[in-house]
């Protein structure tokens, strides 16, 4: 430490600071017996240069030592001497060739100058006899190595057998330890900083008997409290095939429980390791405990606890250690009600009751402590149940809402043929929901080999995807999280009340249900989530979703907000109902992302024959809003991305009823006239005809083909198979067209032909598409407007009027204006076709 010369160098006695400057301009004077067997060492701090000095009457050094006998007057050269010189008084008491001194122990000598000191006694004493420590009453508190006490007044104890050394602990004012017994000799040593006058050093040395172990510790706990105690040597070893004992005195109307909080076992050779309580008024004493069992709880009264080393290996001895706390407590109010858990029809899963924040938190020595006991005598701050038995818990705890339920669940499927038609529901237990304490979260572990996959459904409240835009508010939610030995992916986190009705996933999935408040009971009465296995999928994850039609629906890629793994695909199936339209949006307009192989892409299309699939690439713009009138799959497939940023994208989908087009409806009401006009035209000609011509007969003869020249095959009937459904609009001259032949092949009438559907048609006609989705047709009277499809006709067969021969039928002006004479000979061999005159 470097100090300035004022402060680091005494000033000469002809300055002003020669009055003011205590350390000085006065002297100390040590004189020491002879008889007392005590040596007082000043020394400078470890690791300080000699900025200060020790000055004698003709010499200046940097340590001073005085023994038994001598007498010495010093001064400092500095006037802050504390913050380099430390003082040890050392006193030897000799028990084994002479009398010992027992009674209070003082400190001695007095009058030493005002720096950090350490009284060390160390007291050599015959192991057939044992020597006791007693502590005033403000009694000690043990303190682990490294710890410091607030007020920094420390004591060390450690026991001297033969040339062996064990240290007992380190130990701060204000505890429950009053007494320590030890056998042989102790070597006790007291650090006091150099600001704390103390006049005595708090405790007395007394003989006792041979205690035949290493030692004794008694600490009494009168009142509610908690305590720390460790083993010898802590965190070093314990000594091989040693016997040590704690005794615990507490007022019969308190409780106390044992816990073990860090322990190690060394490698025994012959006995074992273990720990020993006598309880009074136990039908077994003394109870033995291994290190790894619960230890004892609900204590009444005092009691003692011994731990017992073991002969060690001496290639690998290994370590025993110790750190356990002891809480004393009143008995609780409910101690006797217990609670059944049947898990007696459960497999695979395990329950653990806790306090809230374990295993991570440990609770304050001062917070009242919970306990769960399976038993009265077995109790702790965690107790797990697992399947295929019957329990019955009680509470040590004045605030159940400290304590939460912990719970987790396996099913696995080897072979699909077992599993694939089983259907399990993922349900919390009614044996977990009855018990006066809160779910925290219950894990479903979902195991599968490499071609199996899950499935999970919510049939009635369906999933809602929980994103910034559409956060949960229910009491609970899933988390679901896919993984594989290399990767894991999560899948989100969901919520009753949505529009998911489905998700598969590959690979092991775990399921975690985790509550938000106390209204999970009440909330999670109708509990629908399913899970079934089934064969493998080609995406990572496929979510199917039915929109509410009164919502916005926000769908998100997993694995948010660090986006999807590199080469993941994801797909959503969105159904729509028939009566209503589908509105697309991306929340962006690119992925925002390029690759560095591979490619990423966007497909998007609707579930109807026929249509057009839109694709996007990393490094093009996402697809405008758009409105979907079937049902669609929205499909993400990731590359491996340049940097560390994945692709992450969001979109929403809403429903609206839907609305019939203002040009549909012009053009159904414009072909409507057409019809009509068509009609009177017919009408008009036809009466004509009657007038100028003499009736003619036509007679269908089933003997003959009627089919059009050319064509292969007998007219059948089923409209998926012929042609039937294909209607022609033509001049009434050529109705019969069809039956005309020529030596040389066919003849087929000038006809404009309207055939707007080429997907599968069943026993009816398909109701015509709208307008926009038709071909062009020309019309024959006018090339502007479109003609409709002639009326439905029940039957297949058809009944045929014709003309006598070698007469002639005019086909009128109308139609000769626009296409010009389209009659045409009728055939001469009447018999051949199937018509008698």
């Amino acid at each position: 430490m470097v100090v300035s010369e004022m402060e680091g160098k005494c000033p000469s006695t002809h300055t002003l600071f020669q009055a003011t400057n205590a350390f000085c301009a006065a002297s100390f004077t040590i004189s020491l017996h002879k008889a007392d067997n005590t040596t007082v060492t000043i020394k400078l701090k470890p690791g300080l240069q000699a900025n200060c000095r020790i000055r004698m009457k003709y010499v200046i050094v940097s340590e001073l030592k005085i023994k038994p006998g001598d007498n010495v007057t010093f001064t400092f050269t500095c006037n802050t001497p504390e913050k380099y010189f430390i003082t040890e008084i050392q006193k030897n008491i000799d028990c084994v060739s002479g009398p010992c001194p027992f009674g209070d122990v003082h400190l001695y000598p007095p009058g030493l100058p005002r720096l950090n000191r350490t009284y060390i006694w160390d007291v050599k004493a015959s192991t057939k006899a044992g020597l006791e420590l007693k502590f005033s009453t403000s009694w000690l508190r043990q303190i682990e190595p490294g710890e410091t006490c607030p007020d920094s007044v420390s004591y060390n104890i450690n026991s001297s057998i033969d040339n062996a050394t064990v240290n007992i602990g380190t130990f701060c004012r204000n505890g429950s330890v009053s007494r320590v017994k030890l056998l042989g000799g102790v070597v006790m040593s007291l650090h006091l900083p150099w600001h704390l006058p103390l006049a005595t050093s708090g405790f007395n040395i007394a003989s006792r008997a041979s205690i035949k172990r290493l030692c004794i510790i008694e600490s009494i706990l009168k009142r509610e409290s908690s305590i720390t105690l460790m083993s010898p040597n802590y965190p070093l070893g314990f000594p091989e095939d040693e016997l040590m004992t704690w005794q615990f005195v507490i007022p019969p109307n308190l409780r106390a429980s044992v816990f073990f909080h860090n322990y190690s076992l060394s490698n025994c050779e012959r006995k074992e390791e273990r720990v020993e309580y006598y309880i009074p008024g136990s039908p077994s004493n003394p109870e033995v405990f291994k290190l790894s069992d619960s230890q004892p709880a609900n204590i009444a009264g005092t009691f003692n606890m011994s731990l017992q080393g073991c002969d060690q290996d001496a290639q690998n001895p290994g370590i025993l250690r110790l750190l356990f706390q002891v809480v004393v407590q009143h008995p609780q109010v409910d101690e006797n009600v217990t609670h059944l858990v049947d898990l007696s029809k459960e497999k695979n899963m395990t329950v653990t009751i806790h306090v809230e924040g374990w295993p991570s938190r440990t609770p304050l020595m001062s917070e009242p402590i919970c306990l769960i006991c399976k038993d009265p005598r077995t109790c702790d701050r965690a107790l797990t149940l697992t399947s295929g038995a019957v329990y019955r818990i009680s509470f040590l705890c004045k605030d159940l809402s400290q304590l939460r339920i912990t719970a987790e669940k396996g099913i696995g499927c080897m072979d699909i043929r077992w599993c694939q038609k089983k259907i399990y529901s993922l349900s919390v237990p009614k044996a977990i929901t009855r018990l006066p304490i809160r779910l925290h979260k219950f894990n479903w572990k979902l195991l599968a080999t490499d071609m199996i996959n899950v499935e999970i459904t919510s049939p009635s409240l369906k999933l809602q995807q929980h994103i910034p835009e559409q956060r949960c508010n229910t009491s609970y939610s899933y988390s679901i999280v896919s993984a594989t030995p290399e990767t894991e992916l999560n899948v989100g986190v969901f919520c009753p009340g949505g529009s998911i009705e489905k998700i598969q996933m590959r690979n092991n999935i775990t399921i975690s249900l985790k509550t938000f408040g106390k209204g999970f009971i009440n909330e999670s009465i109708p509990q629908d989530l399913k899970m079934s296995f089934v064969p493998h999928i080609k995406d990572e994850c496929i979510f199917t979703v039915s929109p509410n039609p009164k919502a916005k629906v926000y769908l998100q890629t997993p694995n948010s907000p660090y986006g999807l793994p590199p080469y993941v695909s994801i797909s959503w199936f969105i159904t729509v109902p028939s009566k209503q339209t589908a509105r697309l949006r991306f929340s962006k307009d690119r992925m925002g992302i390029a690759c560095e192989t591979g490619r990423a892409f966007v497909n998007i299309k609707e579930e109807t024959p026929g249509a057009e699939e839109i694709v996007r690439r990393e490094d093009e713009l996402l697809p405008q809003p758009r409105n979907m009138l079937h049902s669609f799959w929205v499909n993400v497939s990731n590359c491996r991305p340049v940097d560390k940023t994945q692709l992450a994208l969001q979109f929403w989908v809403t429903l609206a009823d839907k609305q019939l087009d203002l040009g549909i409806i012009l053009a159904v009401v414009a072909g409507a006239g057409v019809l009509a006009v068509i009609g009177l035209t017919v009408c008009c000609v036809k009466k004509k005809k009657k007038k100028t011509q003499n009736p003619m007969v036509g007679v269908y003869n089933d003997n003959v083909n009627t089919q059009m020249p050319g064509r292969k095959g007998s007219f059948r009937k089923g409209r998926q198979n012929n042609e039937s459904h294909v209607y022609a609009v033509i001049d009434d001259a050529v109705v019969y067209g069809h039956l005309l032949k020529e030596s040389n092949g066919s003849v087929s009438p000038e006809v404009d032909v309207y055939r707007p559907f080429d997907g599968p048609i069943g026993s009816m006609p398909p109701s015509p598409p709208p307008f926009s989705f038709r071909k062009d047709i020309k019309c024959s009277s006018n090339p502007e407007e479109e003609p409709l499809p002639l009326m439905d006709i029940d039957q297949d067969t058809y009944t045929f009027a014709h003309q006598k021969s070698g007469q002639s039928e005019d086909n009128g002006d109308a139609n000769k204006k626009d296409k010009g004479d389209t009659g045409m000979p009728l055939l001469e061999n009447k018999e051949q076709d199937g018509l008698v005159g």
